[in-house]
């Protein structure tokens, strides 16, 4: 592998762009073929292609993230307003991808095992094209505690269902804990954005990451519930305690793996509902549309001071 280097332990470090790989197994193979990104070492050249990245936002929906590129790319006088951008992926339908300028805009899918195959995928395409300061984001939606619906929360502390921040794994059956870090200048950065925009109510605050979104997330209209409203309450009460502000599902992997590679990065979700006061998202179409758009917006601004441009 170009640009590498390995430690006394054989672990894979970085040279000369910033990111670092934690497999020594990396090193000895011709070809990294990155399945589900429909790209490869060998086909492709990822330098070229990828090489003056800078911000890769990630999200759950595949239309979501063409919507923003197409938005970031015309606020960043790139493309004019609703221009359509080649989807990067098309040999795959697992994951989309689009590229303006210097930002990445990526699909993740939903939970934490889509989200973990991409990361692994997209952190190594991001060594490979030899990427040097680069911070990745989530814009996503999630549901509040203890706040309006429309609310965006950056997060300070990604957190498990438990209220610690922690990342939990099986490998090889053993159990594998790693610390779900996410960059705290990036999201100061990110929270003075929030004050020059004004109309984007905005909160730092902890997010709770559960690997389902029914029963894992207290919901009372699943299709299978283990508890009562009482105990529903108490434990999103706790949760508000613990400083957690909303809840999603992917914040934890982003962390865990983010911080192992020595990539800052960020998590910024807007609250579709407060399930201090109910289960179901229930607003308006047009409603929620508005809402999906506040952390793109957010987001955008940010990588328009990062240029220089705002």
């Amino acid at each position: 592998m170009a640009n590498s280097e390995t430690d006394p332990k054989g672990k894979e470090r970085a040279s000369d762009h910033g990111i670092h790989l934690g497999n020594p197994h990396l090193a000895g193979m011709k070809e990294d073929i990155l399945y589900h990104l429909d790209l490869s070492t060998s086909a492709h050249d990822l330098p070229a292609m990828f090489g003056d990245v800078k911000f890769v936002c990630v999200g759950g929906s595949a239309s979501r993230m063409k919507a923003f590129i197409q938005y970031v790319g015309s606020e960043l006088g790139l493309s004019r307003p609703g221009e359509d951008y080649p989807n990067i992926c098309s040999g795959t339908d697992r994951y989309v991808m689009y590229k303006a300028g210097p930002v990445l805009s990526v699909s993740h899918g939903m939970g934490i095992p889509s989200t973990s195959i991409m990361l692994h995928e997209l952190l190594k395409l991001l060594y490979h094209a030899r990427c040097s300061g680069v911070a990745i984001i989530r814009i996503g939606t999630s549901g509040g505690i203890g706040l309006e619906p429309g609310s965006v929360v950056i997060t300070q502390q990604a957190v498990d269902a438990c209220f610690k921040p922690e990342f939990e794994q099986m490998v090889l059956g053993k159990r594998v804990v790693r610390s779900p870090v996410l960059d705290a200048q990036l999201a100061q950065e990110l929270l003075q954005c929030s004050k020059d925009l004004k109309d984007i109510p905005t909160v730092l605050g902890n997010t709770m990451c559960t690997s389902d979104f029914y029963e894992g997330q207290g919901r009372l209209d699943g299709a299978l519930c283990s508890y009562t409203d009482k105990e529903k309450q108490e434990y999103l009460r706790a949760a508000h305690a613990a400083g957690v502000r909303n809840i999603e599902m992917e914040s934890t992997v982003l962390g865990a793996m983010c911080s192992a590679c020595g990539v800052p990065a960020a998590v910024v979700c807007v609250t579709l509902l407060d399930r201090l006061q109910g289960d179901q998202v229930s607003s308006p179409h047009e409603v929620l549309v508005e809402y999906q758009q506040r952390p793109q917006k957010l987001v955008t601004h940010f990588i328009k001071k990062r240029l220089g441009m705002a």
